[in-house]
């Protein structure tokens, strides 16, 4: 199975753009979208055109903010939005489909924001989406991707010194809350392809970030250890321009 994620920082733009037509190149059996900023009815309309594929959303309480989908060639044995606590179910950052051998769940993680102003706000997330996955995982294995707006090592930033315990995204807190994601029976799968590779899947819009490569590796393609056999391919498709973040690949035997 071919799994894509990507943040596409608003589909309703990312298909004025280049969207459709790299989604027909890469011929995923799956794809994951994080921040499509959009309602159900607005995300299909947007992706009227791309043909064979389920699609499945959730949205925000607050229009044009955050929002998941899940684009599916092969129909899942069920879905299901949200992990179940009111406090983090009203901006749609959280679907799961069933299939046969394993669960997905795409995620778009809250950014701890300006100034670390949910920083407090991102921890209590991050526990209550683990307790959300160990639920899960008694049912089967995962596969857990999309933006978790976090570096997980010195390797997954351009510049760690700079940002180490400054700047969202590289907070000890932060880090620690991705690293119980991989203390509870998860692997980081291009991590486990490539253990010391330098590449990365968000730039900033500012100062020619993307052409100077001087980006994050914040978008992932978690699996439970029972599928790490089954990873056959790992990558992040940097060439495919849209959005802040490029796509990331994972194909399963």
């Amino acid at each position: 199975m071919r799994l894509l994620s990507w943040n596409v920082n608003g589909i309703r733009a990312c298909v004025k753009k280049s969207f459709l037509e790299a989604m027909r190149q890469v011929d995923a059996d799956v794809i994951c979208l994080q921040e499509t900023k959009a309602t159900p009815d607005q995300v299909r309309e947007a992706l009227a055109e791309l043909q064979g594929y389920q699609i499945h959303c959730n949205s925000a309480a607050r229009l044009g903010y955050s929002g998941t989908a899940i684009l599916t060639r092969e129909a899942p044995l069920q879905v299901q939005n949200d992990i179940g606590v009111p406090e983090h179910d009203q901006e749609g950052r959280v679907i799961a489909a069933e299939y046969r051998d394993f669960m997905l769940v795409t995620v778009y993680t809250p950014n701890s924001g300006d100034g670390l102003k949910r920083l407090s706000y991102r921890q209590h997330w991050d526990r209550d989406f683990l307790q959300y996955l160990q639920k899960l995982s008694q049912r089967k294995p995962l596969v857990v991707c999309g933006d978790l707006n976090v570096a997980n090592t010195e390797l997954d930033l351009a510049r760690p010194k700079e940002n180490y315990n400054k700047n969202p995204g590289f907070m000890q807190e932060e880090i620690d809350g991705i690293n119980a994601l991989l203390a509870a029976d998860l692997v980081d799968s291009y991590r486990h392809l490539y253990p010391t590779a330098r590449r990365y899947s968000w730039w900033s819009y500012r100062a020619g970030a993307r052409e100077r490569d001087v980006g994050w590796r914040i978008d992932y393609f978690l699996t439970s250890q029972a599928l790490k056999a089954r990873i056959r391919h790992a990558d992040l498709l940097r060439h495919i321009e849209g959005s802040d973040h490029c796509p990331v690949l994972l194909e399963l035997a």
